[in-house]
């Protein structure tokens, strides 16, 4: 549920938000907050969590989870490619290192760009809004959809954003840069200008370029968008997997610094 007004966070969540940053914090590990307190941050939405959303550099995970194992945390990770997590009670911290499809990668620039902010009480450091929103630029899927997210953060900034840096990030992918604005555009007619105009000019120009250029030989991209919609195109229809090759390329960069799937490192509360 989302609100424009403040929501109470329980003590219980509160306690170990506060935990995870001082940890963070005291072993020096860089870290970027994102989720549900960058989007407050940039939106002034404000939307009940269970979880702190914490962008760190793959190299960075397995330090960051065995700190937080040593203070009880029951720490896992869920996919090797991008998430791994700390649990206490009901509450837990996502540690991200990047999407899913391995097409955007956390690395020094995100941290270099976040901005200082006090979050659960704790000083810490919050991801750009550039940088939230290319966060959300594949999160297509049919169970959660980013894109209203997205349009809320080029609203309520009034696009005062770098908007280079969103396209640096999204590279080959601009076409779901395009995507999300077209959306923008659609749900907020009246502040199309939000968005440059030269921006829209070179998107809008690259796209009509392939539209009249088709390429046959192009790859089928269905599979980084969800995997599960496209499954019957790679299944039944022959078509390509781009995801797996995304992501085992992604794999083969640092083999040995990122934790093994599914692996719970401790127990605690």
């Amino acid at each position: 549920m989302t609100s424009a007004s403040a929501v109470t966070l329980p003590a219980e969540a509160t306690e170990l938000y506060q935990d995870v940053l001082r940890a963070m914090n005291e072993h020096r590990i860089p870290y970027a907050v994102a989720g549900a307190f960058a989007l407050q941050k940039y939106t002034g939405i404000w939307r009940m969590t269970k979880d702190l959303d914490l962008f760190v550099k793959a190299s960075d995970v397995p330090a960051a989870l065995e700190h937080l194992c040593n203070q009880g945390f029951r720490c896992e990770t869920l996919d090797p490619v991008w998430l791994s997590k700390a649990h206490r009670g009901e509450y837990f911290v996502d540690l991200i290192s990047g999407m899913s499809n391995a097409t955007i990668v956390v690395d020094d620039s995100w941290l270099k760009r976040t901005q200082p902010a006090v979050i659960a009480g704790v000083q810490s450091q919050i991801i750009s809004a550039e940088d939230l929103i290319a966060s959300k630029l594949f999160v297509l899927r049919r169970e959660r959809f980013d894109g209203a997210e997205i349009a809320h953060i080029i609203y309520r900034t009034k696009g005062q954003l770098q908007w280079g840096r969103i396209m640096e990030l999204a590279g080959e992918h601009w076409e779901i840069v395009l995507f999300a604005l077209v959306l923008f555009r659609y749900v907020y007619p009246a502040h199309t200008d939000y968005v440059p105009a030269d921006l829209w000019q070179d998107l809008l120009s690259r796209y009509m370029h392939l539209v009249q250029h088709p390429e046959p030989n192009a790859p089928f991209r269905g599979s980084l968008v969800d995997d599960n919609i496209f499954s019957i195109d790679m299944k039944d229809w022959g078509l390509e997997d781009l995801l797996t090759k995304s992501r085992r390329r992604e794999l083969q960069k640092s083999p040995g610094c990122t934790p093994s799937l599914g692996v719970i490192r401790k127990s605690g509360a």
